[in-house]
């Protein structure tokens, strides 16, 4: 009977080892993957997508807003107010609307291209946090699975240990 009894603690204990190794395990592969989203690895930017940063980032500035607004203003106050020997863009300011056209069609490409890299990091991140839902799902399916194989083994050992008592009651009752 003491056999049979030391038999089931062993069981049971090595089972408890068993959930703690599980345990460790997932503790170090979830601290791996904090790390990785806590510390992502640097981005190499080339020469073009930093330019392409910085003019996206002061184009969309008030700074940008603000010293476009005084050039603007400065320019259409020396054009109308100036000396007519010191005008160089008159009345409809043909050279000042070209200026403007060619600013806005060199800076949209570029806050374009700012905006499409950074598109591209969102969808690498969306798809990150697809791959760690997946993970964590099928972390818990597996976590359902090992709590299924421990209540069934715990019901197989409870029956065993009914069908050993039944066995000692009946020695008993024979005895008696």
């Amino acid at each position: 009977m003491n056999k049979y009894i030391n038999q089931i603690l062993k069981s049971e204990s090595e089972q408890l080892n068993k959930l703690k190794e599980i345990v460790k395990k997932s503790i170090l592969e979830e601290k791996l993957i904090l790390d990785n989203l806590l510390h992502p690895p640097k981005e190499v930017l080339t020469k073009g997508q930093l330019l392409s940063d910085k003019v996206a980032e002061f184009g969309g500035s008030w700074a940008f807003i603000i010293t476009f607004f005084i050039i603007l203003a400065t320019w259409i106050l020396f054009n109308s107010i100036a000396l007519t020997k010191f005008i160089f863009d008159p009345y409809p300011f043909i050279l000042m609307n070209l200026i403007l056209s060619c600013v806005a069609a060199l800076q949209a490409p570029i806050i374009m291209m700012s905006q499409n890299r950074k598109e591209e990091k969102d969808r690498k991140r969306s798809e990150n946090d697809y791959m760690i839902n997946l993970k964590a799902e099928l972390e818990i399916k597996s976590l359902n699975q090992k709590i299924d194989l421990l209540i069934e083994e715990q019901i197989k050992v409870l029956f065993e240990s009914q069908a050993k008592q039944l066995e000692i009651l009946k020695e008993i009752q024979n005895k008696i």
